[in-house]
């Protein structure tokens, strides 16, 4: 009897990186290690010192949380990477990979010298072939397969970003079907938004309007650093500055409108369902108040998402787990990824 491996979910995004183990009971998810690094900023103007950031960061991540295994599920995300959806007449099992791949070269929606593909086979009705496919740019799987080595760490599986929080998502809220509750992950350089319709099909949609190029705004607007607009924003929000809170919403202006027309384009798609909840995670969505701002000008509920506040811990009774506890609370939300790909199984 095989049994299943330990593994740790390791999602290094453009701005930190964050690790995550879970184990799972016949009830509940129990988080073991867990952790958060900043990436550090200096010399980023090089490619090579960009990544070197990353690595130390990876590194410093990994030593602070307290993970033992090296078997990592990492997570590629971004305009890059597509989901998307397919049926066919009948295919026979040893024709449907190379009819995927097929599909993937139509239908992929970037230039890339080289893709890599996956997919899964959903239910369907007799006579059909229907599932999901995941397009991804080759030189992003290589770069995190690179970053991962570079970290000490065997990347064992690669998962979409987006299908790791929709994951997530079902794993911690067990929805109905008609649920309703799409997922926005706000992130330094790209917004994704993610829902399951009914059947399991995913819907999934980036853009490239996020938290760094609302930074940039506010700065200019105030006439400021982009160093002094995150030391105001990393405070309580009640002591923001009446300027840079209203600087924040009109900055926050492009990104409504995206999740306006992302939600309306989802909902003339078969099989979709009207959005009525808005769950926001991602490494900027701690900035302000910002998920009680589009709140106020989105038409449905808009709530910070923390995943974490529904598994249980076990952690040690020293200042590692007392960190480990406050790193949960206060960061939970930009650790939404880490977590679902953790729940994958290798």
């Amino acid at each position: 009897m095989f049994r299943r491996q330990e593994v740790v979910g390791v999602d290094i995004g453009s701005s930190s990186v964050k690790v995550v183990k879970l184990r799972r009971s016949s009830a509940y998810w129990i988080v073991t290690n867990a952790g958060i690094t900043d990436i550090s900023e200096k010399g980023a103007e090089s490619p090579a010192r960009r990544e070197s950031n990353r690595v130390r960061a990876l590194l410093n991540c990994v030593r602070l949380s307290g993970v033992k295994t090296r078997l990592a599920v990492c997570g590629v995300g971004g305009q890059e990477v597509a989901v998307r959806n397919f049926t066919f007449p009948a295919v026979p099992p040893e024709e449907i990979d190379r009819v995927v791949e097929l599909e993937a070269k139509q239908v992929c929606p970037f230039n890339a010298d080289e893709i890599a593909v996956d997919y899964r086979l959903l239910p369907d009705g007799p006579g059909k072939t229907t599932g999901y496919l995941v397009i991804a740019a080759g030189h992003l799987v290589k770069t995190k397969n690179r970053l991962a080595k570079k970290g000490r760490l065997d990347c064992a599986l690669m998962d979409a970003d987006a299908l790791a929080l929709l994951n997530c998502f079902k794993e911690m809220e067990n929805p109905p079907e008609d649920h309703g509750t799409a997922i926005l992950n706000i992130g330094h350089l790209e917004t994704t938004f993610a829902v399951e319709g009914n059947k399991g099909w995913p819907f999934v949609r980036s853009v490239n309007y996020a938290g760094d190029m609302m930074i940039r705004a506010i700065a200019a607007e105030n006439e400021t650093t982009l160093e002094a607009v995150k030391a105001v924003f990393a405070g309580d929000p009640k002591e923001i500055p009446q300027p840079m809170h209203e600087s924040l919403e009109r900055a926050c202006e492009r990104l409504i409108t995206d999740i306006t027309k992302t939600v309306r384009y989802y909902g003339a798609q078969e099989g979709s369902f009207d959005i009525h909840k808005v769950l926001v995670c991602g490494g900027f969505s701690l900035f302000g108040d910002l998920a009680k701002l589009l709140g106020k000008h989105l038409p449905m509920e808009v709530v910070l998402w923390n995943p974490f506040t529904k598994m249980r811990l076990q952690i040690p009774r020293n200042h590692r787990g007392a960190l480990l506890k406050s790193v949960l609370r206060k960061s939970g939300p930009t650790m939404a990824v880490a977590a679902g790909l953790a729940m994958r199984t290798v």
